[in-house]
């Protein structure tokens, strides 16, 4: 009985704690077996991204870089909310990369899990990221600091 009042407090536990941080964007940190620190200053993000997505351009404001893998439904929902953004804000570009397919991104930058969103300043400095699906809100309050 008490193994499994345990196993009940320990998962109600993690899931308030990722109830809580899921979707919010935090500043940059060191991620133990990232290549190189992504800090605010880390100028390797952008001509990474560029390098993989010739095509891609970055936004005049400033560029959600989402990375998602195929099984990923939590990828979905995140995509939805930032072309939306995308869409309605003038400046914000969208791009979106299968973590999948670039590993060699993905372990530079250090993303854990999909889906990441990585949020990069004019110039194509990281200024923050967020793990989980960010709410339409919490992106529009960090870009209104761009």
């Amino acid at each position: 009985m008490w193994v499994l009042l345990a196993a009940v407090v320990l998962a109600v536990g993690f899931g308030s704690y990722r109830a809580l941080t899921d979707g919010h964007f935090r500043g940059t940190h060191r991620v133990r077996g990232a290549t190189s620190p992504p800090t605010r200053t880390d100028d390797g993000v952008w001509p990474r991204v560029a390098g993989a997505f010739p095509s891609a351009a970055l936004g005049e404001r400033a560029t959600l870089v989402q990375f998602s893998s195929a099984f990923c439904a939590p990828c979905r929902t995140t995509r939805r909310v930032l072309a939306g953004i995308a869409e309605s804000e003038p400046g914000v570009v969208h791009v979106e990369i299968d973590a999948e397919l670039h590993l060699e991104i993905v372990r530079h930058l250090g993303i854990l899990r999909t889906p990441t969103t990585l949020l990069l300043g004019p110039a194509g400095q990281e200024l923050g990221r967020a793990g989980g699906v960010p709410s339409r809100d919490q992106v529009l309050r960090v870009l209104s600091g761009c």
